[in-house]
């Protein structure tokens, strides 16, 4: 979200003034109040922008969208529970809606921190499920197979992450995340041939691959 204002349209503002005279005239549109939210945050105006998306929700509470975007405030701001809500919000606003569950997902993933392991446990479990509920929904939903994987990783299941990059590069083979997963995977497995490959490839499509990985690879390099 940061850098979305940089790359605006000159008439942005005439965008927003557009949108803000139609709300003078139907206030109870929650369409307009979401589109006029989106600029906003365009702008980097985010406090405004999160009023505009609370009215927006107000006005029709299956605005799934507006939810996950109030989410992604949340996580900005490093409120990873009230992220965790609003998505949740999403998925009872709209039936099906992948994204939603994705998000869950993820959030549960960056709450595991190694206190409680029973805790933990449950946390990647819940996320297992929310991930595979995202697929069910949107079966090209690429993001939900690689954090999937990384789920599975987190709880030692090293083949069944490898299947979830798979299948995410089989959607889309450019994704740089899932060949760099895995790159950690098949070195893990001693696969280091597939591990070199998935490493050049994540380099290659612009990921920045972790020192430490390179260094391990490095004996693994064929002359």
């Amino acid at each position: 979200m940061t850098d979305q204002g940089k790359n605006l349209p000159k008439d942005a503002d005439e965008h927003i003034a557009r949108l803000r005279n139609q709300l003078v005239q139907n206030d109870e549109c929650g369409t307009t109040h979401y589109n006029l939210a989106v600029a906003l945050l365009g702008k980097q105006e985010f406090v405004e922008a999160e009023e505009e998306l609370h009215d927006a929700v107000d006005r029709s509470p299956t605005l799934a969208e507006a939810y996950v975007l109030l989410g992604g405030i949340c996580l900005q701001r490093g409120d990873l529970e009230g992220c965790y809500r609003f998505n949740q919000r999403a998925t009872k606003a709209r039936a099906g809606f992948a994204e939603g569950y994705g998000n869950m997902a993820f959030v549960l993933l960056q709450l595991i921190d190694g206190k409680d392991p029973k805790e933990d446990e449950e946390k990647m479990d819940k996320a297992i499920k929310n991930l595979k509920k995202a697929i069910i929904h949107n079966k090209n939903f690429v993001q939900a197979f690689t954090t999937l994987g990384t789920a599975y990783f987190m709880k030692g299941l090293v083949k069944e992450g490898i299947k979830a990059n798979l299948e995410a590069i089989e959607i889309q083979p450019e994704f740089p995340v899932a060949h760099n997963n895995l790159a950690v995977a098949y070195l893990e497995t001693g696969e280091f041939d597939k591990a070199v490959a998935h490493c050049d490839k994540a380099e290659e499509l612009g990921f920045e691959v972790a020192k430490e990985l390179k260094d391990e690879l490095a004996p693994y390099r064929k002359a």
